[in-house]
């Protein structure tokens, strides 16, 4: 979204790093540092909101997400209660600080690292790398589907685009973007999962369940949208769907509707199936679902019974030592 939000987000991360730090050390070491963690904590919300703030008129207008904007909307306010919650009381909330470190070491060198040339040796953008290897492997599953547009390069210079020809001679190309690899989700549940305290095994045990799903997932999504968008298989309704994004461009209308609509409300739906599967490896996550739906409702929830999920794992060993 630009320099500037790169920066902001940057510092944001950090901050939430050093308020982890700061916490699990003062813990661990018996030294009172609590208000010093809040505070950092605390700082580190606020920037998130306005974070997310900023970003809203890009998911709106250049992204064409109702659902990333909406979220982005909400979350600027939600992040400033977490801040207000996080400093009179709430410490349970330093576990989601943690994670949002996490996640943002994963997400941000895939989106912020340009290329770089280093001693004459040029390293591309590590975006590229990940970009490159979910276009090829989206263009395995759209052969399998029987269809076989060009390969052609994108407009960021990576070999990511597939050009479709229509029967009416139109060219009509679909870029595969960061977005399409599923790391954001991927970041997502790996925050979680490292920020809670539990045993390592049943951490990793979690990642096995999560990261797989979700990237095999957004492969078989971007070859739908691919396919959809690249036969103009879902012009449906298309003066409503142009009137409700906001376009002209009535070959739109297939990308529209299966990555727009049918995509994003199927990746929410998931996402919660994921999310649940998760659970039942690593209870412990509980705490912090409980603590977004806090920020979210402004009321507590009982996750354990209404997912009927242990608090703790059933079967741990005697002495199994918890990592933080």
């Amino acid at each position: 979204m630009g320099p500037l939000s790169d920066a902001l987000i940057w510092v944001v991360v950090l901050l939430f790093a050093a308020a982890g730090i700061t916490e699990w050390y003062g813990r661990r070491s018996g030294t009172d540092l609590m208000q010093q963690a809040r505070v950092t904590a605390t700082t580190a919300w606020v920037g998130f909101g306005l974070f997310w703030l900023n970003s809203v008129p890009f998911w709106w207008f250049e992204h064409q997400s109702f659902v990333e904007a909406f979220l982005a909307l909400i979350g600027g306010p939600a992040c400033f209660y977490a801040a207000y919650e996080l400093y009179t009381g709430r410490t349970t909330l330093f576990v989601l600080s943690r994670a949002i470190a996490v996640m943002g070491f994963i997400y941000l060198p895939f989106e912020t690292i340009p290329a770089i040339t280093v001693g004459g040796l040029a390293l591309p953008a590590p975006r590229q790398y990940l970009i490159e290897i979910t276009t090829v492997i989206t263009g395995w599953i759209i052969s399998a589907a029987g269809y076989s547009p060009a390969l052609v390069e994108s407009p960021e210079g990576f070999m990511a685009t597939y050009q479709w020809t229509l029967s009416d001679g139109h060219i009509y190309n679909v870029y595969i973007v960061l977005a399409c690899t599923g790391l954001g989700s991927i970041a997502v549940f790996s925050g979680l999962i490292a920020a809670v305290r539990a045993p390592l095994r049943r951490k990793l045990r979690a990642l096995a369940v999560a990261v797989p799903i979700i990237f095999v997932l957004n492969v078989f999504r971007t070859a739908f949208i691919s396919i959809a968008a690249g036969n103009q298989l879902m012009h449906w309704f298309p003066d409503a769907v142009l009137f409700l994004f906001g376009e002209t461009n009535p070959y739109r209308v297939s990308f529209l509707v299966s990555d727009r609509i049918i995509s994003q409300l199927g990746a929410v739906v998931a996402l919660m199936a994921i999310t649940y599967l998760v659970a039942r490896q690593l209870p412990e996550l509980l705490t912090v679902l409980e603590d977004v739906l806090y920020l979210l409702t402004g009321e507590d929830h009982d996750l354990q019974a209404a997912l009927e999920l242990p608090r703790e794992p059933v079967a741990e060993q005697p002495g199994a030592q918890q990592s933080d």
